[in-house]
């Protein structure tokens, strides 16, 4: 047997693990590598097809899920580019012009859109002004779809013509709502929408337009990417790629809120199962010390000997990873089941990685966890068969720990979870463990005095907490992790969902009002009172763009393909404001009312992610370019801004004062609720010049992406929970061999079955008490550093966590009183003649 072949070594391995499959640490074994696996593969699922279905969501705000855009017509290269991957196109031409009926002239913007726009997203309509809409279609060869407001000012109605330069068009329906409108949020004029076909016969289009054309591609990621390579090295200064990445912060910061939080979850999830993988590991080592020497008797070598448990452990790994992957699987089912109503109808399937991810991580949790207590079966001296007295070599600690820190390094590298977020779990825990074990283990200590006038159910209780005090205060350590991890979770969830929830209330206003005339504000501000419409102050708006920064061309300092870069190749809206507004933090500097007397030139506050772009500091000069003027203004603050509150929003605000003479007009937004659609189109007519946007669209989007996280982050407690209870089981399976020998010799010296299960009452019930208290503490210390520097929240003690150390003590005192019952059962006689 000295030279064993592989195959036979195989065989072996496998025919002793089928002898062992009933043995208890097995099964937890087992157990807790399917919950890992499961955990790391529904998570991953869950995020990837999420993250996917997101990203066809924000996709139709663009109207495909690629865009080439510039001031001048595509190249032949560009879109025979796109065609020769399979990509699907549509082109549109966007401009001012004014269009004319009977009535009058009106200035307007014009889409030009060919029959397969758009590629994401349905158009909708209506057949009269405020009359039911439909999905689908778009204007035919000479017709035109326009919106009401436009209808209002020429004193149209559908049937009539309009004039669009050259070409009459016949008013055919009401443009009610378009997928990419976002991405000309301020057009202030009223919209024309027309087929392609009819642009040229207009005659508009001529050299020096200022002039938009999109090119809109759609297809699978690789064919995107294969085309954004060929592409963009070669764009004309003009032009630039869009996609979803250019979308709107609301949804990149509840999905990226979400994600942090599901991985957290997923690594508290993984860790926990992790430690019941080595418990379990330990104890199936520890038993099968006697089979090892032998087999080493036998002839097996140590490398054999030890490789054939190996080869136990990985054939059992593999098939918890396996079943484990499957049920991770079968578990995202089940939760995009619940989440049908929310997401689109079509969502990607998210391929094989997650599962194979899973199934990674799976393995090396246990590789990990368990190889370091298997090593010791590879030292095993074969005269243990006459000297059970005899131990093998402990492994190194450094082995031990090395691997652990290896694999959790190798699992947090998996989940790509942020360093900030690791230090601050990982660090809290460790000092909780380190300041409350040390705590704990003195409390024991002292404890002994205190029994010796203790009842007997007592003394027996709390007797096997203090005859090993150490391994006492590590099992309460092990079960306050559970507790902790538990704990963490659920308040995490339920105060970061308050605060996401928070971001988004439910009066967020739902209609931005903007071209507000200065003859119109305080009439249209009276009759939003008159309709009850909660509205947001009216601010004054005029276009300039950022020219020079400190006399320095601007295009010099900012980096290509930056923020900065796409906020000074556009005009910036323009405001001033006497007072800081809602949603605006000053990050440096000081407001108007507290800048230096005697400062002749005007004061600007730039936004803070803008000006980190621009490399601004305070007190720089800034030039703009506003209505062919030149103005000067000195940077006296940075503001962060609050982009999801739906408020009006600025990247420049200056002091009051700075801009007057030049035209400007007013934007504000409101809430109206439902119910309220005639009040919104009495304001429409009253005020026909005014652009009233409705964003109920972006807010439902947000509101199911807060709806999703909060049933997902409701859906990864269960995960936390079963590795929990693998933890749980696994620490009592470790010790169930000795409370088998000491339960047996009780009995035979007269302990009475009931005498023994209140004193195994008594052992768990403060056992879970000390772990939840110690869960307690711990918890408050890990949200204390998270809630400062991960979430950016306001930390507040929280009360409820007192009630853990009762918690604690029910549920570990029950789990632990089940989970020992067969050292009652056992019979005394057998038990101590097999000692």
């Amino acid at each position: 047997m000295k030279h064993m072949p592989l195959p036979r070594l195989c065989g072996l391995a496998f025919r002793q693990l089928l002898r062992d499959v009933r043995a208890s640490e097995v099964r937890v074994l087992f157990f807790a590598l399917v919950v890992a696996v499961a955990a790391s593969t529904a998570i991953g699922y869950f995020g990837a097809r999420l993250n996917g279905a997101m990203q066809l969501r924000a996709s139709e705000f663009l109207g495909a899920d690629l865009v080439l855009q510039g001031s001048a017509p595509a190249n032949d290269v560009q879109l025979s580019a796109g065609q020769a991957l399979g990509l699907r196109h549509a082109q549109v031409v966007e401009f001012t012009s004014v269009v004319g009926g009977d009535a009058g002239i009106q200035l307007s913007s014009i889409k030009a859109a060919d029959g397969a726009y758009p590629l994401r997203g349905q158009l909708r309509s209506a057949g009269a002004p405020y009359a039911e809409e439909s999905a689908g279609g778009g204007p035919a060869p000479g017709e035109a779809w326009v919106e009401p407001r436009l209808l209002a000012a020429l004193g149209l109605k559908i049937g009539d013509s309009i004039d669009v330069g050259m070409k009459t068009l016949s008013i055919s329906r009401v443009l009610t709502y378009e997928p990419d409108r976002a991405n000309n949020f301020y057009s202030l004029t009223p919209r024309l929408m027309m087929n392609l076909a009819d642009l040229q016969a207009t005659g508009v289009i001529q050299p020096g337009s200022r002039v938009t054309y999109r090119e809109l591609w759609r297809g699978d990621a690789q064919a995107l990417a294969r085309y954004r390579q060929t592409v963009e090295p070669n764009l004309a200064a003009s032009q630039r790629l869009l996609d979803t990445r250019d979308g709107n912060r609301q949804i990149g910061g509840a999905l990226g809120k979400a994600e942090r939080y599901l991985n957290m979850a997923s690594l508290v999830a993984v860790l926990l199962a992790g430690v019941a993988v080595a418990l379990s590991a330990s104890r199936y080592a520890a038993r099968r010390l006697d089979a090892s020497a032998l087999l080493r008797c036998l002839g097996l070598s140590r490398h054999q000997a030890l490789g054939l448990y190996c080869l136990q452990l990985a054939t059992l790994g593999l098939i918890a990873a396996l079943a484990g992957a499957v049920l991770g699987w079968l578990a995202q089912l089940g939760l995009f089941r619940l989440l049908h109503g929310l997401l689109p109808s079509v969502v990607p399937t998210g391929g094989a990685l997650p599962a194979v991810a899973g199934i990674a991580t799976g393995l090396v949790a246990l590789a990990g966890f368990a190889l370091p207590p298997l090593a010791a079966l590879g030292q095993v001296p074969p005269l243990r068969v006459l000297r059970r007295d005899l131990l093998p070599i402990p492994p190194s600690s450094w082995l031990v720990y090395g691997a652990a820190l290896l694999a959790l390094g190798l699992i947090m590298w998996r989940l790509s979870l942020d360093l900030l977020l690791t230090f601050a779990l990982l660090g809290g825990g460790l000092i909780a463990a380190l300041l409350l074990g040390g705590l704990l283990l003195l409390g024991l200590r002292s404890l002994r005095r205190a029994l010796g006038g203790a009842p007997l159910t007592w003394r027996l209780g709390l007797g096997q907490l203090l005859r090993h005090p150490t391994a006492a205060a590590g099992q309460a350590l092990a079960l306050g992790l559970i507790l902790l991890a538990m704990a963490l979770v659920a308040l995490l969830r339920a105060e970061l969902l308050d605060t996401w929830q928070a971001q988004l209330p439910k009066d967020a206003p739902n209609y931005f009002a903007l071209n507000i005339l200065p003859a119109d504000r305080e009439p249209f501000a009276q009759h939003l009172r008159g309709v009850n419409a909660s509205s947001a102050p009216l601010y004054p708006v005029t276009p300039g763009r950022l020219i020079l920064i400190n006399d320095q061309p601007v295009q010099q300092i900012v980096s290509k393909e930056s923020a900065g870069e796409r906020a000074v190749q556009r005009d910036l809206s323009l405001t001033w404001a006497a007072d800081l507004p809602a949603g605006n933090t000053l990050s440096a500097g000081n407001w108007w009312g507290a800048l230096p007397v005697g400062d002749e030139i005007p004061g600007v506050s730039v936004e803070a992610e803008l000006a980190n772009s621009l490399k601004l500091k305070l007190d720089d000069l800034l030039t703009f370019d506003i209505g062919g003027e030149q103005r000067l203004a000195r940077v006296t603050s940075l503001r962060s801004v609050h982009w999801d509150s739906f408020q009006p929003n600025f990247y420049m605000i200056f002091q009051p004062g700075t801009l007057q003479g030049l035209p400007t007009t007013y934007l504000t937004s409101f809430y109206l609720a439902a119910g309220h659609d005639l009040d919104v189109v009495a304001l429409s007519r009253a005020f026909p010049a005014v652009t009233i946007l409705q964003v109920d669209a972006l807010l439902e989007q947000l509101r199911s992406i807060l709806a999703q996280v909060t049933l997902a982050v409701e859906y990864v407690l269960l995960f936390v929970l079963a590795a929990g209870l693998a933890v749980l089981f696994a620490g009592l399976q470790a010790t169930l061999d000795e409370r088998i020998r000491q339960g047996a010799l009780l009995r035979a010296l007269g302990a009475s079955r009931p005498l023994l299960v209140r004193a195994r009452r008594i052992e768990f019930g403060v056992l879970g008490a000390a772990s939840g208290t110690l869960a307690a503490l711990g918890c408050e210390l890990i949200t204390l550093v998270l809630y400062r520097y991960a979430f950016d929240l306001q930390w507040s003690p929280h009360l409820w966590l007192l009630a853990l150390p009762l918690l604690g003590a029910i549920l570990v005192g029950g789990a632990g009183t089940l989970g020992t019952r067969r050292a009652l059962n056992a019979s005394p006689l057998a038990v101590l003649r097999e000692t």
